[in-house]
């Protein structure tokens, strides 16, 4: 079998299988030797930023010298974006060995019959096998979707959970209010394992605090008060946040977005609970947060464009109030594509009285997910006069988008972080001479 039809075989799963409850992935686990016993374990559940939480936890224990590995979703261009060891991304050869071990072990619990993984199930088992078989001290792995019921739920005895902002997002799956989805994230708390919890809604905190009393466990809280903003342009931001044995410490984001801050200090919290005064230092803070990157969460891709994957209602008022900050007095097009479950219309209002693009491209995206560009253009135009071009595929809304952006605007695409991988895999290695 090569790479290409192993993850052919992935992607072709959801064809054929719906989704399991967690005896099926306990099953698939214990085949393949219960793995995530080798490893200590951060759990991070959340609606917004529980990918930048995890990419900024495992940056730092790696900088502290902890052997670390990633496992994040959804990918952008490549499926092994999803796996890392040390900030590494795995290699082709990595992945087709350990699918087939993990294929060995589906076609062993189906033969007594248990149900076929799903796409995410045999992503998250080949994780833990590759963390295991790279012998990593810390694993770093973010749910799917939800958290009680998620796949990666089956882990018993994490080191730490932690769960971010939580919003309206995936209603269908996970519930009509804030509070139903609350309990689905906080299902991931385990019984005297330490949470760390994102402030963001007092209804989603009663319920998260309520479950960690159930549990027995310490939770704490993360306020926007436990940190400064000291400096911000369009290139990083500055922050000082006192640290458990440093006092106040300034901490330089690469980002412009100022959510990433939120991110970084539920990050850095996580990290001093986890490991000793003498393991880690301010510097190994900045060097972390410094050295992973995390794309298409209000990334610059170059000046002047901007690439950030917000696609639900709290996602995208994070992003325009950074756009706001990075707009004064400038004026912005806007290159929007999503995906039918999203509650667009709310969204594109938010967008179009806040933002009042020049100019706005919408597109199809490349799955039958999508939602009609036509009908985008069409709930764009009961808000804004402005023009409003809609476009067959990403690539020419690309095209058009640059044409519009002209040297003095600034360009956001913005949307389904399909829309993202699509542009990322169209753009390649952008060089700011180009434009």
């Amino acid at each position: 079998m090569t790479y290409q039809e192993a993850e052919k075989y992935i992607l072709d799963v959801p064809k054929f299988t719906k989704k399991n409850g967690l005896d099926n992935t306990r099953e698939l686990i214990k085949e393949l030797g219960n793995p995530e016993k080798s490893m200590k374990i951060i759990h991070v559940a959340g609606t917004n930023g529980k990918g930048s939480v995890c990419a900024f936890t495992a940056s730092m224990l790696t900088e502290a010298g902890k052997k670390t590995g990633l496992f994040t979703s959804p990918h952008l261009v490549r499926i092994t974006e999803r796996f890392q060891i040390d900030g590494v991304e795995m290699s082709k050869q990595e992945f087709l060995d350990n699918f087939q071990q993990v294929k060995e072990a589906v076609e062993k619990i189906m033969e007594r019959g248990f149900s076929h993984p799903t796409f995410f199930e045999i992503l998250f088992a080949m994780a833990l096998v590759y963390f295991q078989k790279n012998q990593v001290e810390y694993a770093v792995l973010e749910t799917g979707l939800g958290g009680r019921l998620d796949s990666t739920n089956v882990i018993k005895s994490p080191v730490m959970t932690a769960i971010t902002s939580i919003s309206l997002d995936h209603t269908e799956y996970l519930g009509e209010t804030i509070a139903e989805i609350a309990a689905e994230k906080a299902g991931i708390i385990k019984e005297e394992v330490p949470v760390i919890v994102g402030i963001n809604s007092e209804e989603a905190i009663k319920v998260i605090e309520a479950k960690a009393q159930e549990k027995m466990t310490k939770i704490l809280k993360i306020y926007r008060r436990d940190y400064e903003i000291c400096e911000k342009n369009n290139k990083h931001i500055d922050f000082s946040l006192n640290v458990k044995y440093y006092d106040y410490i300034r901490v330089s984001l690469p980002y412009s977005a100022i959510y990433q801050v939120e991110n970084a200090v539920m990050a850095i919290r996580i990290i001093e609970k986890l490991l000793d005064k003498d393991e880690y230092s301010p510097e190994i803070i900045n060097q972390g947060l410094n050295k992973r990157l995390w794309q298409g969460r209000m990334e610059q891709v170059i000046k002047d464009i901007y690439f950030d994957g917000a696609h639900n209602i709290d996602g995208i008022r994070a992003f325009l109030e950074t756009a706001k900050e990075l707009t004064k007095g400038r004026e912005c097009v806007l290159l929007f594509g999503a995906v039918k479950e999203k509650k667009c219309e709310k969204i594109i209002k938010e967008i179009v009285l806040t933002l009042n693009a020049e100019a706005v491209v919408v597109t199809n995206l490349d799955t039958p997910r999508s939602m009609e560009a036509g009908q985008l253009k069409d709930i764009f135009e009961r808000y804004t006069q402005r023009q409003v071009i809609c476009c067959k595929n990403t690539e020419t809304a690309w095209k058009k988008a640059l044409e519009l952006k002209n040297k003095e605007r600034v360009l956001f695409c913005v949307g389904s972080l399909y829309l993202i991988g699509e542009l990322k895999a169209i753009t390649g290695e952008l060089n700011d001479d180009k434009f």
